[in-house]
Formats: structure tokens, C-alpha cells, sequence
């Protein structure tokens, strides 16, 4: 289903004639650091708000960009319809990055000079967080099961700041060569990098809306994220 998402309070200009808009998640106090929270396939639904709000509660301003806004602005879905497939297809590269910038420049410009900054992202969003992190000058970036990464691995030498991965053992579309490709490629170019691979759990095993959800795989996770997050944003804002 396609419908207005008032979740998307903030509205950006992408530099090609359109705006893209944002959820916005903020800290209870002033925010020391931000994260780019990068949907799924199904759009800027209640489980990415759930992610973005569980980074504001670590102290960090957290914005979830509706990626899909050039042919579904608003769009969010259920996990038992892969009709935003066929959006995440009409996705270009050079309009990813116009909304990584603009993204990107609204949260830096609501966080005090100098601020760190990360991304986070889950499947399609962990290989679009995986990119960022050379688009952008991130401190980190992390990818849960990030769908493509090892058809992308040409920014792997661009990369700004270490890269926490994440990958399922029974995940079907990340096959166990793909996530070969990946590390040989962060160690060709001496990257900074965590990978942690959870035998029993298949893709989107962080989700608790899908069937495919593992409760430890994702409690682990979480924890090891929110290390991750506090060693790179956390470090470098003090």
C-alpha cells in the first residue's frame, strides 16, 4: 500500500527538482552524534521508525530518508508484499547520493559543528549504508545483511570510517562467496572492519515483524551495534 506517512515530518531538497522526506528521531538530551537509518524494501515503515527511535534512545539524532520518494513518496508496506521491489529497481546511483547529501546536510546541520556521523541500514539500506560511508564523511557505518554489497565493492578504498557487518548463515541471497568478496576486498584496502556472521539466522533476522526474526541473533546484534556506535560516534564527539 502506498499512503501518507506523517511520520515524515521534515522535508529536504535533493538538488534535482525533488524533496525527500524524513523521519526524524531525537535523544531526550542534546545529541552528541547522528545516524542515517536506511529502509528496506518496505519503505520508512514502524520497524525502521522502531530502529530510529532505539538510536535516539542512545543519545543520537537519528534520520530515516524516504528513499523511495521519486516514484512512492510516503511508501511503507507490509513484509508479506514485495511490490517495493520494483521501486528499489528504478533506483539510480546518482540519485541515491543526491539523497545520502541531502540527508546527510540536514543532520549535520541540526547537530553542533563537527558532530560524528554514521549510517545504518538493512538489506537494500545496508548496501546503500555500506556506500555512504565512502559518499560521506561518516565516522562508521554499519550493514545488517546488506543486499548487493559485493557487486558494489569498487568504493571498498573510499571508504572514510570502519564498517560493522552483519550476515545470516541461512540467508539465501548473501551467499557465503559474497561475504568472502566483501572481507578480501576491506582487507585489500586495509579497512577497518568488523563482521559478524550468525550461522542459524537467515536474511532479515533483525526484524521482530518478520517471520524470518531470531530474538538472539537480533539481541546480539543490537548490542554489538550499539558498542560499535559508541567507540566510533561516541569517541570522536567527546
Amino acid at each position: 500500500m502506498i499512503e501518507a506517512n506523517p511520520a515524515l515530518s521534515v522535508e529536504v531538497a535533493c538538488g534535482d527538482d525533488t524533496t525527500m522526506g524524513l523521519y526524524v528521531a531525537r535523544p531526550a538530551g542534546k545529541a552528541i552524534a547522528g545516524v542515517l537509518v536506511v529502509q528496506e524494501i518496505w519503505g520508512v515503515n514502524h520497524h525502521i521508525r522502531s530502529v530510529a527511535d532505539r538510536i535516539a534512545a542512545l543519545g543520537y539524532l537519528a534520520v530515516a530518508p524516504d528513499i523511495f520518494h521519486r516514484t512512492a513518496p510516503g511508501y511503507q508496506n507490509t513484509y508479506d508484499n514485495m511490490d517495493g521491489m520494483k521501486h528499489a529497481m528504478a533506483m539510480k546511483p546518482d540519485s541515491v547520493a543526491a539523497d545520502l547529501r541531502a540527508a546527510h546536510g540536514w543532520l549535520t546541520g541540526a547537530l553542533p559543528t563537527g558532530a560524528p556521523t554514521a549510517a545504518l541500514g538493512f538489506c537494500v539500506g545496508g548496501r546503500i549504508a555500506f556506500a555512504a560511508n565512502a559518499l560521506l564523511p561518516l565516522t562508521a557505518s554499519v550493514s545488517f545483511y546488506g543486499g548487493g554489497i559485493a557487486g558494489a565493492l569498487e568504493s571498498v578504498p573510499a571508504m572514510h570510517g570502519p564498517a560493522l557487518f552483519f550476515w545470516g548463515g541461512k540467508d539465501k541471497f548473501i551467499t557465503a562467496e559474497h561475504r568472502r568478496a566483501t572481507v578480501d576486498a576491506m582487507h585489500a584496502a586495509g579497512k577497518k572492519f568488523v563482521h559478524v556472521l550468525y550461522d542459524q539466522a537467515d536474511h532479515g533476522f533483525f526484524c521482530d515483524e518478520r517471520a524470518s526474526y531470531d530474538a538472539s541473533a537480533a539481541r546480539g546484534a543490537w548490542v554489538l551495534t550499539a558498542d560499535f556506535l559508541a567507540e566510533h560516534l561516541a569517541r570522536h564527539a567527546a
